[in-house]
């Protein structure tokens, strides 16, 4: 096969998806922590799934638009860190063959490549040993392959290879996997859809079920641990906040991205640049908004331009107090905090510290793009603020901010306790950029610990843990596993209470009374006397309890 036309690239894509779909548990059991919600493989599946099915409804022998459907499906249902990533590998492999009505094997390992750029760019701290490193060294062995091979199906027999090569390297490269004795979750996703495309070219049947051989195949939960990256503006050098849109014109300026941004960002810093082939959305701290406007103006016309002079608090660019009002029996938020929550008990909590709409999902199921952007379009938000409480959500949550032409910011808050001391630091008369940074530093200033059951048998940092037993977890950390809760519960209190904590929030979820709360309660007050407890039923499935330390 010399050439690859649309229609054959959705099939590839169909397979590529059901392959995964087949093998998402397993995915799901290559995560590092033995908890019940590891879902790297969930998370990839339903974002495959929102891509092929996109893909499947548009799809034409026209390979770029073709690729260009499946970009926008995986785009607004990517769900969790490795969704994420998955959405952006395509979106630049897409937009690298957007003109393309084939692909021969020199351009299909191109857009591959490019591919991996656009994701690793999406990435402010990429590490390695995970979905990007594997999708890098396939990519890179794609593109010295092309160099001599000009048959599609034998040139991505040698992508795949190297990608499973790619993915035995990962202990290699994050310790943790070498610890436990398991490949990367999202490498091993990345995988399945590659095998699933080369099933598809070579017209065979999908390569079996992934079987589960050993113990060792069935460690789990979280390991992108340092994937983030935030605007702060807490130290302001630039002064002037411009937002503002260029709709590209015949005649003027070609724009050309990457140069687009390397001029933009000699003017200040935050800068963040999104693009399609009609527009351009431009975020960015300046001391000279003029030049920046005018040099937008090279390109095209300016549409929704906003400029807000960051050093004087007072002027914002709604310059109302915050309030709410009933249109239609919905409520339409001029500034608002969208959150997300498991548990109805913790929604309510939210609401009634300030949290004006609260998507339902968190652990078990990551909300993906589409659902953040959809649950801010119903309130009818002017400026928004978007706390994920789940560091597994955080990039789904920017990228919504990315998606929406309203003002919009997230508040990258990685579990429940982080988001309730943030919404406290909400002020509903500054800045969404002066909000971001006060409220990121406020749930900083919180100690959060919870407690779950084991889903496998595992040792972690020195801890032997049993399937079935409770596990005490501490900023991220399994600190104590028992097979009795309320020792676990207690020995977690004792690492997160010292003489400095001042207020104890208890969130007991559906597998905990009122009773065994009251007696954590009075555990920790004798812990420290002059601390305040308060106790809340969460409603939460799957977490006893969640732990909340100021």
């Amino acid at each position: 096969m010399k050439s690859l036309n649309g229609v054959k690239f959705a099939e590839m894509v169909q397979m590529g998806s059901h392959h995964l779909f087949q093998n998402a548990d397993y995915v799901d059991a290559l995560n590092v922590f033995p908890v019940p919600d590891g879902d790297t493989g969930t998370n990839m599946n339903l974002s495959m799934t929102s891509g092929a099915k996109e893909t499947t409804a548009q799809a034409e022998a026209h390979i770029g638009k073709t690729a260009s459907a499946l970009s926008k499906g995986l785009l607004m249902g990517a769900r969790g860190n490795s969704g994420v990533i998955l959405s952006q590998l395509f979106r630049g492999f897409g937009k690298h063959i957007a003109t393309e009505s084939e692909l021969t094997v020199l351009t299909f390992a191109e857009a591959l490549q490019h591919g991996v750029e656009t994701a690793y760019k999406a990435v402010m701290k990429p590490v390695e040993g995970t979905i990007l490193t594997v999708a890098k060294d396939a990519a890179a062995k794609g593109m010295q392959s092309a160099k001599t091979e000009k048959d599609i199906i034998v040139w991505f027999e040698t992508v795949v290879t190297e990608a499973k090569a790619s993915l035995e390297r990962t202990p290699d490269l994050l310790p943790v996997l070498k610890e436990v004795g398991v490949v990367d979750s999202g490498g091993q996703g990345l995988v399945y859809v590659y095998e699933g495309f080369l099933a598809s070219l070579k017209g065979e049947e999908l390569p079996e079920k992934h079987a589960h051989n050993s113990m060792s195949d069935l460690v789990s939960a979280e390991h992108h641990k340092t994937i983030a990256g935030f605007m702060n503006t807490a130290d302001i050098e630039f002064g002037y906040c411009t937002e503002f849109m260029v709709k590209f014109e015949v005649g003027k300026k070609e724009f050309n991205e990457a140069l687009f941004r390397s001029d933009l960002s000699n003017y200040g810093d935050s800068l963040l640049v999104i693009a399609d082939d009609e527009v351009a959305k431009i975020h960015i701290h300046s001391e000279e908004p003029g030049k920046v406007l005018t040099y937008g103006q090279d390109y095209g016309s300016l549409i929704s331009m906003k400029i807000e002079n960051m050093r004087q608090q007072h002027i914002d660019i709604v310059g109302e107090d915050f309030h709410k009002t009933e249109t239609k029996s919905q409520a339409v938020y001029p500034y608002a905090v969208v959150t997300v929550a498991m548990g109805e008990g913790i929604g309510e909590l939210l609401r009634s510290i300030g949290a004006s709409y609260v998507i339902e999902g968190g652990q078990t199921m990551n909300p993906s793009t589409e659902d953040i952007v959809n649950a801010v379009k119903s309130i009818g938000a002017e400026r928004v603020l978007i706390l994920p409480n789940n560091k597994n959500i955080i990039m789904a949550a920017e990228q919504a901010a990315e998606l929406l032409d309203i003002e919009a910011a997230v508040v990258p808050t990685k579990d429940v306790p982080q988001g309730m001391s943030a919404l406290l630091a909400f002020n509903p008369n500054a800045s969404v950029q002066d909000n971001q940074t006060a409220m990121t530093s406020a749930s900083k200033h919180v100690k959060s610990g919870s407690v779950t059951f084991a889903v496998r048998d595992t040792s972690i940092d020195g801890i032997k843990i049993k399937k079935d037993d409770f596990m005490g977890i501490s900023e991220g950390k399994i600190v104590v596993s028992n097979s009795k809760l309320e020792h676990v519960t207690e020995e977690l209190a004792k690492q997160l209470v010292d003489s400095e904590a001042e207020i104890v929030t208890i969130l007991y979820g559906e597998d905990a009374t009122a009773a065994d709360a009251q007696k954590l309660a009075e555990f920790i007050e004798s812990l420290n006397n002059e601390v305040e407890v308060e106790v809340h039923d969460g409603k939460q499935p799957l977490y006893p309890f969640i732990l909340a330390v100021e």
